[in-house]
């Protein structure tokens, strides 16, 4: 057991509980860059494209672990906030803006739309708020059908290539230069987040979580607060929206929809709320589980020559697996 002995009150906010904590990080950010390096030793970069997948999945979990694992905001309606970071990301690439800032663009504009969704019901707490969010979830895909001519509707829209500065990025021809691309971004919210919440804002956050009462009494403008809470919350799922998109190559209005809002309360919940570790863990939760169910079904099939098709099952699986998290913790 380790013991942290604070000298002055600076040790409060300090990136860093102790040089030891320092150390770890230091050593999981060199595991995370060699781990392509043991893709290319076996030639195989499926699994490296798995966990690039679990990455965009931990950034869109940072955005909503802020709202509501730090501020207490249940929200059921983050997929509308990654459709609009995907299809503004979509639309400007079409348009012949460069990635680089279409990319950023996108997140802020979509942090922007989220707050101005969210306003109106700012002042709900609870499961009301849930319950508002998650009308909102289910109108996303009408409003992508709706929204066809910037969106492709029904029949879908491709997403271009990720060109920076001439280097052509695509997930599944170069799935390693999208692995370091998504991994440069996973760093930087990581980083922000974590900085944030050494800050009066971030700390702010945690007292309207913690007490809506005393942080009014002490000078905490609760509006102002959450709104800003949901514009970086927004942000940050957009900007996951995006590479969420160029992960998948081709979006419909059913890539975004209730089902990957509920995915991603789950995902914190199992990983832990009120900490950016969460995410991640979530996310290797939800991320692993289906394709080791499925590489199980397919051992199986092929060891014991059984023939596993049942419909729906590994969603029945899944669930239960989930299930049994959620009653564990």
């Amino acid at each position: 057991m380790r013991f942290v002995f604070k000298t002055s009150y600076d040790a409060d906010i300090s990136l860093f509980k102790h040089r030891a904590q320092a150390v770890w990080y230091g050593l999981l950010l060199l595991l995370v860059l060699a781990t392509p390096l043991y893709f290319v030793a076996i030639g195989d970069a499926y699994l490296l494209g798995e966990i690039t997948g679990i990455m965009i999945l931990a950034i869109a979990g940072m955005g909503l672990m802020l709202l509501t694992g730090h501020t207490g905001l249940p929200s059921l309606g983050h997929a509308t906030f990654m459709a609009l970071g995907c299809y503004l990301n979509i639309n400007f690439l079409g348009a012949g803006v460069p990635w680089i800032i279409a990319f950023p663009m996108a997140g802020l504009i979509a942090g922007v739309l989220g707050t101005m969704i969210a306003l109106p019901v700012l002042r709900l707490h609870g499961v009301y708020l849930a319950l508002a969010t998650l009308a909102m979830s289910m109108l996303t895909s009408d409003f992508v059908v709706i929204a066809e001519p910037w969106t492709g509707g029904i029949a879908g829209a491709a997403v271009p290539d990720i060109n920076i500065f001439g280097m052509e990025i695509n997930r599944y021809s170069t799935p390693y230069k999208f692995y370091y691309l998504v991994l440069s971004v996973a760093v930087l919210v990581v980083w922000f987040y974590r900085n944030l919440l050494r800050t009066p804002t971030g700390r702010s956050f945690t007292a309207v979580r913690d007490s809506e009462v005393s942080a009014r009494a002490m000078g905490i403008n609760l509006t102002q607060t959450k709104a800003m809470s949901f514009f970086l919350s927004a942000t940050a799922a957009g900007l996951a929206g995006a590479l969420f998109g160029h992960s998948a190559g081709y979006v419909t209005n059913e890539t975004f929809d209730l089902v990957m809002s509920i995915t991603l309360l789950l995902m914190i919940v199992i990983g832990g709320l009120g900490f950016i570790h969460g995410a991640f863990f979530g996310a290797i939760v939800v991320g692993i589980i289906p394709v080791a169910i499925a590489n199980g079904r397919t051992f199986l099939a092929t060891a014991f020559d059984v023939n596993i098709n049942v419909p729906g099952l590994e969603s029945a699986l899944f669930a239960s697996i989930l299930i049994c998290f959620i009653l564990f913790e």
